[in-house]
C-alpha cells in the first residue's frame, strides 16, 4: 500500500517595511529572514522620499535592520530591539500568520 504524503501550505503574510529617509541614496533592506544579504531587499523610493519594501513571510520573530548607503541604521518606527553580536541593536518584528 502506497502512503500519501499530505503537504501543508504554511500560511504567510505580506509585511511592508518602510523608513522615511529623503536624502538617501541607497536603503537595503537586510534581516535574518534574508540571511542578511545586501542583494535580496532593495528598497525603493517613493515621490515622499519614504523608502519601501514588501516581503512575504510566515509566522515567526525576526530581526532586520536597514543598510543605508552603507551604514547600519535601525527602524524609528519599531521600538523592540535586542542586541546583536556586534554591540548594537537589531529591530525585532514578531509575526503571527492566522
Amino acid at each position: 500500500m502506497a502512503k500519501v504524503k499530505s503537504k501543508k501550505k504554511i500560511k504567510r503574510k505580506k509585511v511592508t517595511f518602510s523608513i522615511d529617509l529623503s536624502g538617501a541614496k541607497k536603503v537595503i533592506l537586510m534581516g535574518d529572514f534574508n540571511n542578511w544579504n545586501p542583494k535580496k531587499h532593495l528598497m525603493k523610493q517613493d515621490r515622499n522620499g519614504v523608502w519601501n519594501k514588501a516581503v512575504i513571510l510566515p509566522s515567526g520573530s525576526y530581526e532586520y535592520k536597514f543598510l543605508v548607503d552603507g551604514h547600519w541604521k535601525e527602524d524609528p518606527q519599531n521600538d523592540q530591539t535586542c542586541l546583536n553580536c556586534f554591540g548594537s541593536y537589531n529591530n525585532i518584528l514578531n509575526l503571527t500568520v492566522p
